[in-house]
């Protein structure tokens, strides 16, 4: 089959309903408002309660993904979720897909951290292209509240948990207009969840590890670091590979880790601040929920209209990052 192109049909997105405030969270840790919201911008976040799993959240955000594509769940020939917070550690985007009743519909989920957004959509991209599939959605969705240390305070003032959501279809012409991903492992241990573990003998001279996954652990002087040098630089790469100059950008929607990034990053490629979405004042960091999350507010307030040129890029553990440009709308 020819190759096609893709357009961008819908968005979704889905918080919990229990806000916490820095006011709040300076009854847990030794904090303050001034102090997180003057370095991160952040002044509240969502946490999920007990039965707000990420499945739940995730077809929230999902459904109305679908609806605002004008298109029902039986259409759905794929769905990725971008997770790093599963339910299930073999995975949640099937319960995603029995919770829809989008039966045709393969599911599988993806782990990039904060950068699962942009490749799972760069993956969902090429399902399209090749002519395989005509409709899926990419959902981003985490609950970090799960495995935050709430007694470390350099951490646990950052993030939330949401979800967001978008329909991919296939369309004569393509509105994903150039990406670009990359990946580093040598700084891998800059932002971690690792899974620590005691040696446990089975039988003698048999030996297994038993254990759980550890809260979050991140140097945020070095992620600030990665962030600020390498978001401009592939960001410059995918408006190379689209043809297009930053003037003509209309919105830079980055994934919200912290207001210095995002002003750094706009500064650095010389976009004005009226063309940067942000939200994270009311969900801090929300990984891969944090860009869709931020589109889908910015497309039901009106300000992102249909064939508008956005910019995303994610960045996070991996350490990963990447861009997309795409236009909005069919």
């Amino acid at each position: 089959m020819h190759n096609l192109g893709i357009a961008i049909t819908g968005s979704g997105s889905a918080v919990p309903a229990t806000s916490l405030d820095n006011q709040s969270l300076s009854e847990l840790v030794e904090t303050s408002d001034e102090w997180i919201a003057t370095r991160t911008g952040i002044r509240e976040r969502r946490v999920a309660l007990p039965s707000e799993s990420l499945s739940v959240l995730a077809t929230a955000a999902s459904r109305n993904a679908i609806a605002s594509a004008g298109i029902a769940a039986s259409d759905l020939d794929l769905i990725l979720l971008a997770t790093s917070t599963s339910d299930d550690l073999f995975g949640t985007a099937c319960q995603v897909q029995a919770e829809l009743g989008a039966t045709k519909a393969v599911a599988f989920d993806l782990t990039a951290a904060c950068s699962g957004f942009v490749f799972g959509l760069v993956t969902a991209a090429q399902y399209i292209r090749t002519g395989v599939y005509q409709n899926v959605l990419v959902i981003g969705a985490d609950i970090l509240s799960r495995w935050v240390d709430w007694q470390d305070r350099r951490t646990c003032v950052l993030f939330g948990d949401g979800a967001g959501a978008v329909v991919l279809q296939a369309s004569k012409s393509d509105r994903l207009l150039g990406f670009a991903l990359k990946s580093d492992g040598t700084q891998n241990h800059h932002l971690n969840l690792t899974y620590a573990a005691s040696p446990q003998e089975l039988l003698p001279g048999v030996n297994i590890t038993k254990g759980t996954y550890q809260p979050i652990t991140m140097n945020g002087k070095e992620v600030y670091r990665f962030a600020v040098q390498k978001v401009p630089e592939i960001i410059d790469k995918a408006l190379f590979q689209a043809n297009l100059s930053v003037d003509q950008i209309d919105w830079l929607v980055l994934h919200q880790a912290n207001q210095r990034i995002l002003d750094a990053v706009a500064q650095r490629l010389n976009i004005p601040p009226h063309k940067v979405i942000s939200n994270l004042a009311q969900y801090g960091n929300t990984s891969a929920a944090s860009i869709p999350l931020a589109l889908d507010e910015a497309v039901r307030q009106d300000k992102i209209k249909p064939n508008d040129i956005i910019v995303t890029s994610g960045f996070g553990a991996g350490l990963t990052w990447g861009a997309a440009i795409f236009q909005w709308g069919r």
